[in-house]
């Protein structure tokens, strides 16, 4: 017997309410928001609060809730850690993933282009051209990196700045979307930049691209913006091209 009077749950019993509770979760209750108490939610199940105690902490583990002591669970903002790590698995463990992954971002970028440059404000803007300065500056006057700090600097404000232009897009999702890849994003600029120096380009010729679709997105011209960011993503996928068939260093 438990503390609480009730025999000790079966597993499956705890998984079945965690499979309720995240539906629930999911389609009513809004990030910050608390569960019912522990009785309430034994009733509402016809369960003991042992049950409910573990359905919580499987929900915890999934990262669908906050737990505190003391307090109750509390609805947890969503990321995408789990969508994270499958992106990382796969570019990691399979070569055709980082062609996978471009065909996303064709998808994904090519639309955060056109709205952007629809509805960027004025801060949107500084963001994307902050970035492009920021890899600027990591490249240096002759475009080549000092060393593997400025190549690390140069690919996170690459980064930086095709997140900013999703997020200047103004949809929430694509942006959330952008935030989940950015560890295999990064991974995925260190092997492009190994193709795209093989191909005899230089990290200003990767700047004119990128400024290509700032000034587009500036001029609020979304067919345009659509057309830059595409031409950019398939060069990125020839640089990928010949990183993997010349065994280019995969390493970050």
């Amino acid at each position: 017997m438990t503390s609480d009077g009730g025999s000790r749950p079966e597993s499956s019993t705890a998984s079945t309410v965690a499979d309720d509770l995240s539906r629930w979760i999911l389609a009513e209750l809004a990030p910050g928001q608390s569960l019912p108490s522990e009785a309430d939610l034994a009733e509402r199940y016809a369960v003991s609060r042992l049950t409910i105690r573990e359905a919580v902490k499987l929900l915890e583990g999934r990262r669908l809730l906050e737990l505190a002591r003391g307090r109750r669970a509390v609805v947890r903002e969503p990321d995408g850690s789990a969508f994270t790590d499958f992106l990382t698995s796969v570019i990691r463990y399979d070569s055709k993933g980082l062609f996978d992954l471009v065909e996303v971002r064709l998808s994904l970028e090519v639309q955060s282009a056109t709205l952007a440059a629809k509805r960027a404000n004025r801060a949107g803007i500084i963001a994307i051209e902050n970035a492009l300065n920021g890899m600027r500056e990591a490249a240096g006057p002759d475009g080549v990196f000092a060393d593997d700090e400025a190549e690390f600097r140069f690919h996170s404000y690459d980064f930086g700045f095709h997140e900013a232009v999703a997020l200047a897009s103004g949809n929430r999702i694509l942006g959330y979307l952008f935030e989940a890849m950015a560890t295999p994003l990064r991974e995925g600029f260190f092997i492009s930049h190994r193709g795209n120096t093989h191909r005899g380009h230089t990290t200003f010729d990767t700047m004119a691209a990128h400024q290509r679709i700032l000034d587009c997105i500036r001029d609020g011209n979304g067919r345009a913006a659509a057309e830059a960011m595409r031409n950019h993503l398939k060069d990125t996928e020839r640089d990928i091209r010949s990183a993997l068939t010349n065994h280019l260093s995969r390493t970050p």
